[in-house]
């Protein structure tokens, strides 16, 4: 029976925080977050989930914030990736994040799907983790017992696995504004224009005085910094020789497999390709050069 829900299952929508926070303690595992349901409601109508509730928390006016104070932009859990694209602030302050969120599936998607969500579904395709990952954000996770704060390199565990409690909740994302001048830029692999998961990302951030911050998904289980890279090129100015050094290391950073969408060898060596073309364009747009941000480099 394509595309029907054959699970039974009760369905709330808490009003605040409070509400909110009694049915993750009562229910635990029982339990799952509904918030744009781009990947819960197809796991559930595919047989992977099964939960006992569903917990919407679309009708919490906090999670619905986006704001910027000049120094960090809090992304509440229910903003939606076009609401991302939409917005001034983010795509004058963290373009790189901007144009990861174009990335992302399809309009239709976009206008349902979450930042959040995408985090805590925790693929090792999803399309903000790189983004994320290079500026260095925060996760905002609540519970009944308070507030604690994740740096995004510490949340994913494994392929759809994360440091969320079975109480907790995701509140928000905190990315703070790099402090230099810098460029950046989100080059994804796939196999067609429109709704399609990544084969490779890359995400890179250059920021003034040669800091390199390089991260991607797609090729292990999870998105992850590739630690080696950043400390060959870090405080080293850009060169073609540089270049080549760095992508010798790409098979010491990266551990794809071979499936539906590609080849191992074939990531490995487009892996290559996308670093050598995002390091260009990210040093030509730190100058005002280059490539538009959205605009596809590969």
């Amino acid at each position: 029976m394509s595309g029907v829900i054959s699970h039974e299952f009760e369905y709330y929508k808490p009003k605040d925080f409070s509400e909110l926070s009694e049915l993750l303690l009562q229910y635990k595992t029982k339990a799952k977050i509904l918030s744009g349901g781009t990947d819960l409601v197809v796991r559930i109508k595919d047989g992977f989930e099964f939960p006992e509730i569903v917990v919407d928390i679309k009708s919490i006016s906090e999670l619905k914030e986006l704001k910027f104070d000049g120094k960090n932009l809090f992304i509440g859990a229910t903003v939606t990736f076009n609401e991302l694209i939409e917005s001034d602030v983010v795509k004058e302050n963290f373009p790189l994040l901007w144009e990861a969120a174009k990335n992302v599936a399809s309009t239709g998607i976009r206008n349902r799907a979450t930042l959040a969500g995408n985090i805590c579904s925790a693929v090792p395709s999803l399309d903000s983790g790189p983004a994320l990952l290079v500026y260095e954000a925060e996760v905002i996770l609540k519970s009944k017992d308070g507030e604690r704060k994740v740096n995004i390199n510490e949340f994913f565990l494994g392929p759809r696995k994360t440091v969320l409690k079975e109480d907790e909740f995701v509140y928000g994302v905190n990315v703070p504004l790099p402090q230099k001048k810098n460029g950046g830029s989100y080059v994804k692999l796939g196999r067609y224009n429109g709704e399609d998961l990544a084969q490779v990302g890359i995400g890179i951030l250059i920021l003034e005085g040669n800091e390199y911050r390089i991260a991607h998904c797609a090729v292990g289980p999870v998105a992850a910094r590739a630690k080696k890279i950043e400390q060959l090129l870090n405080g080293k100015s850009l060169s073609d020789s540089l270049i080549e050094e760095a992508k010798k290391l790409i098979e010491q950073e990266i551990s794809p497999i071979t499936d539906i969408r590609a080849t191992k060898e074939y990531r490995i060596h487009m892996a290559k390709v996308m670093l050598e073309r995002g390091l260009k364009a990210t040093v030509n747009r730190m100058n005002g050069k280059g490539p538009d941000y959205g605009e596809k480099l590969i």
